[in-house]
């Protein structure tokens, strides 16, 4: 399987509107891969959330629709990233915004929606202002061969909980895909918890950050694709905007949990 994670980096001087026409030529531009990874919240920014309400969008606004559009052009199946999601009407915690991930097949169709579980800003930011999502996220996505293999969706902060990946390993993932928009504060945990996510539910973990600065945050990149055995497949090992394109062999996770089956040994 060929997956194309495309760690993007921008600043504060580029709008919404031009950074969302950047981004969807340059996916239109990844035809030939199976599976092309945005990272989150990377048209209305990770941490300027004085811009979020202005930016939200619904499900079928210009947004989806480019990200649509592109994944149609290119011919690939597309995570889109996340993006700041106007809900029809308030949640349990009366907000009407969303961190939501979409996923796109090649002839541009919704294939899945994912709202961000695990809220990060310590009761301001995402838990302020966001609904938190309460759906655990595992689909059947085209493996390029013709099969499918079954993946977890993700976002940022939830790569903390580890309870969160344990529950999607148990409902059959073998693949994990991870947006973010991870701080350079703390680069050393994001790749740390990539691998120790893998490791401990023997699957593939795709984790895609941004880069550059914005609200005066500079990102982490870092951008990483892990095997189930901890084996780091291709990396960004810097902040700058990068496409890495690597080929996973999913029949690899399958052998290694067989020849190593430590998951069979649970007991809680």
């Amino acid at each position: 399987m060929r997956i194309a994670v495309v760690q993007l980096a921008y600043g504060d001087e580029e709008s919404f509107e031009a950074r969302t026409e950047r981004v969807a030529g340059l996916v239109s531009g990844l035809s030939g891969h199976d599976l092309v990874v945005l990272p989150e919240l990377w048209a209305p920014t990770g941490f300027d959330y004085t811009r979020w309400d202005g930016e939200a969008q619904p499900l079928d606004g210009p947004w989806a629709g480019a990200m649509a559009d592109a994944a149609r052009s290119a011919g690939v199946v597309l995570h889109a990233g996340s993006f700041v999601e106007r809900l029809p009407e308030p949640g349990v915690d009366g907000n009407t915004l969303a961190n939501t991930s979409l996923l796109f097949g090649s002839d541009g169709g919704l294939l899945a929606t994912y709202r961000k579980v695990h809220r990060f800003g310590f009761g301001a930011g995402e838990p302020k202002l966001m609904e938190a999502g309460e759906e655990v996220m595992v689909l059947d996505l085209p493996d390029g061969a013709g099969g499918t293999v079954r993946t977890g969706l993700s976002t940022c902060y939830d790569l903390r909980f580890p309870e969160l990946y344990r529950r999607q390993q148990e409902a059959g993932a073998e693949l994990v895909l991870v947006p973010a928009a991870w701080p350079a504060a703390r680069v050393g945990h994001w790749t740390l918890l990539g691998r120790a996510r893998a490791v401990e539910n023997q699957c593939v973990v795709v984790q895609v950050n941004t880069g550059g600065t914005h609200a005066r945050t500079p990102m982490g990149g870092h951008s990483q694709v892990v095997a189930a055995n901890g084996e780091v497949l291709g990396e960004a090992a810097h902040t700058d905007e990068a496409v890495l394109s690597v080929d996973v062999d999913l029949a690899a996770t399958a052998a290694y949990r067989e020849a190593f089956p430590v998951l069979a040994d649970r007991r809680l």
